[in-house]
């Protein structure tokens, strides 16, 4: 018998489709989208075949030619609207966020208004995409302008359904580009949410698209086009390597949001409990499936002992469950597979000399939930200190000064966000001059808002997305040099 909880989501998840030339639709083949705190199916997603993309493409490009000559005031009007339907829905959204994801329903009401946030960013970003006009001699007169680059393939991931899918269609159509965006197949709802947002909203036909389906199949068609001018990914460093090199066949431009493995430098002078708290209460955020999560603490070894004894006890009465239940505060991690990917990482680390502080298995038989873990004293053998767990793991490690944690925060490819907990403006210029990351963060562990601009270093990609730097990506620039005179 089904109990209320699954009435109520079954009736607030949407119907999943295809968005192709303002036309939804539906094909033969379909994946199942599964609630990893049930494991119940929530229903088929249809899977793009070839001549879908095709028409998507074609469809992008009628779009283009209309929405790339609609005025900045017209275009940023319509974002505004389509972000007013979001917050009006916020309730509905995050119901089916909660229901695919797993995370709780405050964090995906949140998540809602933060997806709202970035097109209404952006849309104002949308009037002031200005040029300038360069001093020259007289007779001649020299300008610079901004165009939108043209058709955007866009690709989002499972972890933030709303929010990400968000980012990348907000700068596309604030740019005036169209876009064919791939969203995650584990977590379709946000996206799809969003593409009716802008239809009610008024969006020209074509302008943008939903594909979904096996996504190499999806990538080495559409990346290789010569009509697809950027490709923009938020993902793993791995698959954007490998999308990188499709367009680099091409010289299509990119813009990669890729993994991270972010440090967090706790110095001694600051207030251990406080940090101690809020780092364990952040890391198990969204399951620890955020690639900004703070993972590594290098903690002054005078306050090492006080730091990890408050940090594992807060760790460890994380209320994890099924995300629709009150207080629950950790949800089950997003799919299956990251079950025994988190489990390997546990052993490997405590088979070289870790200490496994608390949890480091599944919890449950039912539902994709692992347990809030943290571990201690990690050898820098072990492949955690290496590898991004994505998952609710926590490494804590003592270091002897400043100096050791900068460079043992510097030791990983990686380089998209980091932290620093410290009172001392010397300690302060010394993290941010130091530490190697494209996001820094002292005494909070909020590592981006729509206003500012984000993105990595190393191999935590490229470009960035938010802030005034975000439409960069979007847009072309032309240099204008005429003549009053034939010379």
């Amino acid at each position: 018998m089904a109990t209320a909880s699954d009435e109520a989501e079954m009736s607030t998840y949407p119907d999943l489709k295809l968005f192709i030339g303002g036309k939804w639709r539906e094909t033969p083949d379909t994946l199942p989208v599964v609630n990893p705190a049930t494991e119940e199916e929530l229903g088929r997603l249809p899977c793009a075949r070839i001549s879908d993309l095709e028409e998507a493409l074609t469809a992008a490009q009628k779009g283009l030619e209309i929405w790339r000559r609609t005025s900045p005031r017209a275009r940023s009007e319509l974002i505004m609207h389509a972000a007013s339907i979001m917050r009006d829905r916020q309730e509905e959204i995050a119901q089916a966020i909660t229901a695919e994801h797993g995370k709780p329903l405050a964090q995906a009401r949140l998540e809602v208004i933060r997806g709202a946030e970035f097109f209404e960013w952006d849309a104002g970003e949308a009037m002031r995409v200005y040029g300038r006009v360069i001093p020259s001699a007289s007779g001649s007169k020299i300008s610079v302008h901004h165009h939108p680059i043209g058709i955007v393939a866009a690709f989002s991931p499972w972890n933030f359904p709303m929010s990400q899918p968000a980012r990348k269609i907000a700068g596309a159509l604030a740019s005036g580009c169209s876009i064919i965006l791939k969203a995650a197949e584990e977590t379709p709802a946000g996206a799809i949410h969003i593409v009716r947002a802008f239809e009610e909203a008024g969006l020209p036909d074509g302008v943008l698209n939903l594909v979904f389906g096996k996504p190499s199949e999806i990538s080495e068609f559409l990346i290789p086009q010569p009509a697809i001018r950027l490709v923009a990914l938020t993902g793993s460093t791995v698959v954007g390597r490998q999308l990188t090199g499709l367009a680099a066949q091409s010289d299509t431009r990119v813009l990669m949001e890729l993994g991270g493995h972010a440090p967090v430098i706790v110095c001694e002078d600051t207030d251990v409990q406080k940090a101690a708290i809020s780092g364990a209460i952040r890391k198990m955020r969204n399951a620890g499936q955020v690639c900004t999560s703070p993972t590594r603490f290098f903690v002054h070894e005078r306050i090492f002992d006080e730091f990890a004894h408050a940090f594992t006890a807060r760790a460890a009465a994380t209320v994890v469950g099924n995300g629709v239940d009150d207080g629950v505060e950790m949800g089950p991690t997003a799919n299956e597979r990251r079950i025994p990917v988190l489990t390997e990482l546990v052993n490997d680390a405590v088979s070289k000399g870790a200490e496994l502080r608390t949890g480091g298995a599944r919890l449950g038989d039912k539902g994709y939930f692992f347990q809030p873990t943290v571990l201690a004293n990690v050898p820098d053998t072990a492949r955690i200190m290496q590898e991004e767990p994505f998952g609710p793991i926590a490494i804590l490690n003592p270091v002897r000064d400043l100096d050791e944690a900068i460079k043992r925060a510097n030791s990983v490819d990686y380089g998209l966000a980091g932290y620093g907990f410290t009172n001392r403006a010397d300690y302060i210029d010394r993290m941010i001059d130091g530490v190697e990351v494209g996001n820094f963060s002292i005494n909070t562990l909020e590592a981006s808002l729509p206003e500012t601009p984000f993105g990595g270093v190393k191999a935590s990609g490229y470009g960035r997305e938010g802030g005034t730097e975000g439409l960069e990506s979007y847009l072309t620039t032309r240099n204008v040099w005429y003549s009053t005179e034939v010379v």
